[in-house]
């Protein structure tokens, strides 16, 4: 897999240290000024700040019926560029999740298709879809409270998908096979002969 590719500031936007240990009661014991808080644009003082901003936006998801119990946030220099919550079953569409949402957004508020300088705090631990486009994203650090054990607890497992991607393509439980492996570079050389193409 593509490594990340080094950026002129690689400086952490926050002092280096574990991500914040958040117990699932928190969803439940929210202060009520920070339920219903918009988060676009806010500034925030601490890591613990923007998780607790990240677990109320989840929770107002949830009430408010627009989707699963996930939020993400996009944060650069302690302001929030983007927020994403899960809207899977209000938009039909599998890949609606969190991070992917506020990754989405950012890239459009930010005119980029890369993220590196920012950071995102997600409500939990990302599955493997959202995990491959925080790293397509190149983003400076992630952050998590609920891991991925919650979410299985809660009804959300994506252990089969970890375990799926390591197995050779022929071993999986998705029905896989591979046609016209003779014709599959045409792709890849019509890319290298693309002149000024943009590499990401």
């Amino acid at each position: 897999m593509k490594t990340r590719r080094e950026t002129g500031n690689s400086t952490p936007l926050l002092p280096p240290s574990s991500p914040p240990r958040i117990s699932g009661a928190i969803f439940f014991a929210l202060p009520r000024q920070v339920r219903g808080a918009r988060l676009r644009g806010a500034m925030a003082t601490s890591p613990e700040d923007l998780m607790r901003r990240t677990l109320a936006l989840a929770v107002d998801n949830v009430r408010a019926r627009r989707g699963g119990p996930f939020a993400a946030l996009v944060v650069r220099g302690g302001e929030v560029i983007a927020e994403g919550t899960n809207r899977v079953t209000t938009t039909n569409d599998p890949t609606a999740h969190a991070e992917v949402v506020a990754v989405r957004e950012a890239c459009r508020r930010l005119g980029s298709f890369e993220l590196a300088g920012c950071e995102v705090f997600a409500s939990c631990e990302p599955c493997p879809m959202c995990l491959g486009a925080l790293y397509w994203a190149r983003i400076d650090r992630l952050w998590f409270a609920a891991g991925r054990e919650a979410a299985a607890a809660a009804g959300f497992d994506d252990a089969h998908i970890y375990a799926e991607v390591p197995r050779p393509p022929e071993e999986r439980v998705l029905a896989t096979r591979r046609l016209l492996v003779e014709e599959a570079s045409a792709p890849f050389t019509a890319w290298a002969e693309l002149p000024g193409r943009v590499e990401y």
